[in-house]
């Protein structure tokens, strides 16, 4: 030995006398060693048994709110559209009003409103 009571052992790489506990050769720079590790194992026990319980009651294929017929609206639109009443039969009361006092929100509201109504599917969902 060196002189001193330390254990070596030799590197796999270079052959270098290393000490026994090193992980790393101190002439080389590689690695001889595995790391060892100090995580714990984890255990995932996992007993999940929520089911999803959402029960809908849709009749109107998936949609929400009620059916409106198109042509009602559009009709409504283009001769009433100014007082808003295509939009009380949307059931939007608020808007009905709104329009109802600003002509129609001057008129362009009812024609982007009608443009709209055009290329919606019938029945449509409100």
């Amino acid at each position: 030995m060196d002189g001193n009571n330390e254990k070596l052992k030799f590197c796999k790489f270079c052959g270098a006398k290393i000490p026994e506990d090193a992980v790393m050769c101190t002439h080389c720079g590689r690695q001889v060693e595995q790391l060892a590790s100090s995580q714990p194992n984890v255990v995932i026990n996992n007993s999940n048994t929520n089911t999803n319980t959402n029960v809908n009651n849709n009749t109107n294929g998936g949609f929400r709110g009620s059916p409106k017929n198109k042509w009602v609206s559009l009709i409504l639109c283009f001769f009433l559209g100014c007082f808003g009443a295509h939009k009380f039969y949307e059931e939007r009361a608020g808007m009905g009003i709104l329009y109802l006092f600003t002509a129609g929100l001057c008129g362009i509201g009812v024609l982007i409103d009608f443009i709209n109504l055009l290329f919606k599917p019938n029945p449509y969902y409100v």
